[in-house]
């Protein structure tokens, strides 16, 4: 095992850009087209994922949102949404545009802004697979962050989601 200072230790929580909620259960190393590479062992729910150690020692993790931010999560789920483009193509851009910085805040306005999406035009599959997706990290996250049971937060996203739709009629 190698001694190298990581930003992450064994059995914290962390966030992975694309897979959401997982925890470092090991830091280990690895020889691949013969370089030496270090690595986080991360477990999220039955996948298991090497992600390299880069020179910052994040690359695409990070910590869980704290406890403090999500009041402010909160009021952008309770936010009128931004209307996306009607054109399915550009939608796709715009959304995966707005994913790219793998923040929670960014999360929260695709679920929002998908919800209301889906009030106003017929859902393809790209749209129900991205809200589903979307939602599922932001959920997860919540969850954790909060230490509130997923079936409660998903009862408390509905509520602040309700009253985005209200405030989107009412513009």
């Amino acid at each position: 095992m190698f001694e190298q200072k990581t930003a992450y230790q064994v059995g914290d929580q962390v966030i992975h850009r694309t897979y959401g909620l997982g925890e470092i259960i090991q830091l280990d190393e690895k020889v691949l087209s013969g370089h030496i590479g270090q690595y986080y062992v991360v477990q999220i729910y039955d996948l298991t994922l090497w992600v390299p150690i880069n020179d910052t020692g994040v690359g695409c993790l990070r910590n869980l949102t704290p406890a403090r931010e999500f009041q402010k999560l909160f009021r952008i789920l309770a936010s009128p949404g931004e209307p996306l483009s009607p054109d399915r193509y550009e939608r796709k851009t715009q959304l995966t545009e707005r994913l790219k910085d793998g923040t929670l805040e960014s999360i929260c306005r695709v679920v929002r802004d998908l919800t209301l999406h889906k009030q106003i035009r017929k859902m393809n599959d790209n749209d129900s697979s991205n809200l589903d997706h979307a939602k599922a990290l932001l959920l997860n996250e919540w969850s954790a962050a909060l230490s509130v049971p997923f079936q409660q937060a998903e009862h408390e996203l509905r509520q602040l989601l309700d009253r985005s739709m209200v405030y989107a009629k009412q513009s």
